[in-house]
């Protein structure tokens, strides 16, 4: 079998990948709801993720870093986890020290060190590092234990990632002001600014790749998703699977309106071939880990499912000549999938999904023949806002749709008024009411973030002052502004679908950064 596997030439080193030969013994496996062996002060984590499995708990203490104080939890004789807004697997491979699948994020990068320096002991270094993939809360954990080799005179670990991932980075680097300002409007943090140096991977492969450390084997597989540079890592050994971001505790990330393309229909395959797999022990991107081979298949079984259906719905519509208009009203979710509590749709959408099927299958034109090539916005609105009597009319009309609970009408009326109107108060009070309405009743953290965004916007206009004074005037704000932030998590206060209020959706000091 090819690999494809080179080493990339920004950060020189050689392959080291490992010599040993895999163990040939039985995996221990253990029954869902007690502690793993070992698992010391982790079993009430472990303890903890079966209540979210069964709906008896949610994801806000993962999120919320109420087990980041317990070290890596045990949840297997060689696999420890470190429970994060980024998660990140560690494994013991005996002879030839530890593998770790993803690295987290640069806030929790001396933490996560001291607990996997805790975890293999003196002597037992990290050798290897396999990134699933290339954002940016995944891969800036490596610092420490790159300086903790220079410092011994040893060999750095090595870095193993899909050879997109360079690719990744050198678009993050040309783009680091788009996506600093995508990234403030989505989880509402105004200081956020996007990084310029990455640690880039030592070694790539391009479909498939076998590690072999110790006593364990890592197969490595190349999945299009959430990214096109995503990892999968099986360890047949201990029957344990190590998603990334294939699979994060929500409707899957394939929809995401500010970022590039999303593949839910390679993404829905790949989660077949996991499912294939006999996993015992699923350790996501984020979100808690999975125990038990049924709950492990319903997982991602059920995940495939639901992107199977949107793909099949829209591709259904599409070549049935509908607008895009109509295709996003039309295709509907199974409700009973969303009702999964590795479903809720608290951070992408279903409708998000299907409007990147569209780009992806369609391109971008919508076949609204205005919109080919369209005047511009402001030239539009002031046009409307005349023939209907001024902007303000517009607004105060927008104020009587929210009203009558029509935001989305309503938001499409005060957009107007506030193009044709851009300096008007009365227009901006009226139009940050209805975007605050409309992020306070959304479910996912993306439309959230959006909605907040613009409502502090005319705030600010309304009230002579900037966005970030507005999205901090309150408790909430001025905790998200200062990083908290999340994908999205669910709890007793949150609407059916999933949508986290009232601060239940934010992040401890440890919170991620952005994806």
């Amino acid at each position: 079998m090819t690999d494809g596997r080179t080493q990339h030439s920004p950060q020189a080193g050689t392959t080291r990948a490992g010599t040993g030969t895999p163990g040939t013994g039985a995996p221990k496996t253990w029954a869902p709801g007690t502690a793993a062996p070992g698992a010391g002060a982790g079993s009430g984590y472990l303890a903890y993720a079966d209540r979210v499995w069964s709906g008896e708990d949610t994801l806000l203490a993962h999120f919320t870093g109420a087990y980041a104080g317990e070290g890596l939890v045990r949840v297997g004789e060689r696999t420890g986890f470190f429970p994060a807004f980024a998660n990140v697997a560690v494994f013991d491979t005996g002879t030839e020290g530890l593998v770790m699948v993803d690295s987290g994020e640069a806030r929790t990068a001396d933490r996560l060190y001291a607990a996997v320096s805790a975890f293999g002991g003196s002597g037992r270094e990290v050798r290897t590092v396999v990134h699933t993939h290339g954002h940016i809360d995944h891969v800036f954990g490596v610092g420490p234990f790159d300086a903790a080799a220079r410092a011994r005179g040893t060999e750095p670990p090595e870095v193993v990632a899909h050879e997109a991932v360079a690719a990744r980075f050198d678009r993050y680097t040309a783009t680091a002001g788009y996506n600093s300002w995508i990234n403030r409007r989505q989880f509402g943090v105004p200081g956020i600014e996007w990084p310029t140096s990455y640690r880039y991977p030592d070694t790539t492969y391009r479909d498939r790749l076998t590690l072999r450390h110790g006593d364990l084997t890592f197969e490595l597989r190349h999945a299009r998703g959430e990214t096109d540079d995503a990892t999968y890592v099986w360890v047949p050994e201990l029957k344990t699977l190590c998603t990334g971001d294939l699979f994060i505790w929500n409707v899957p990330n394939a929809g995401n309106p500010q970022k590039v393309q999303r593949y839910p229909e390679d993404w829905a395959r790949a989660l077949r071939s996991m499912g294939a797999l006999g996993a015992e022990v699923l350790l996501p991107g984020h979100g808690v880990p999975i125990r038990g081979a049924d709950r492990v298949a319903a997982a991602l079984g059920d995940c495939a499912e639901l992107l199977e259906s949107l793909c099949a719905q829209t591709r259904d519509l599409m070549n049935a000549g509908l607008r895009l208009d109509e295709v996003v009203h039309r295709v509907r979710a199974p409700a009973r999938l969303l009702d999964k509590p590795y479903l809720h749709p608290a951070y992408d959408e279903p409708e998000f999904v299907v409007r990147n099927l569209w780009r992806l299958w369609g391109g971008w034109y919508d076949q609204n023949p205005a919109h080919l090539k369209p005047a511009p916005e402001r030239a539009l609105a002031a046009e409307l806002a005349d023939a209907a009597g001024g902007a303000p009319v517009l607004a105060r009309r927008a104020l009587r749709l929210l009203a009558g609970d029509e935001q989305r009408l309503a938001a499409h009326l005060a957009e107007t008024a506030a193009l044709a109107a851009p300096e008007d108060r009365e227009v901006a009070r009226i139009r940050a009411e209805v975007y605050a309405a409309r992020a306070a009743a959304e479910p996912s953290t993306m439309a959230r973030g959006i909605f907040g965004w613009a409502a502090a916007e005319s705030a600010a206009v309304a009230e002579g002052t900037d966005v970030e004074s507005e999205l901090t005037r309150s408790e909430e704000g001025r905790r998200r502004a200062a990083g908290a932030i999340s994908v999205g998590v669910t709890d007793e206060d949150t609407c059916s679908c999933g949508g986290a209020r009232d601060g239940a959706d934010g992040m401890g000091p440890d919170g991620g950064t952005v994806r």
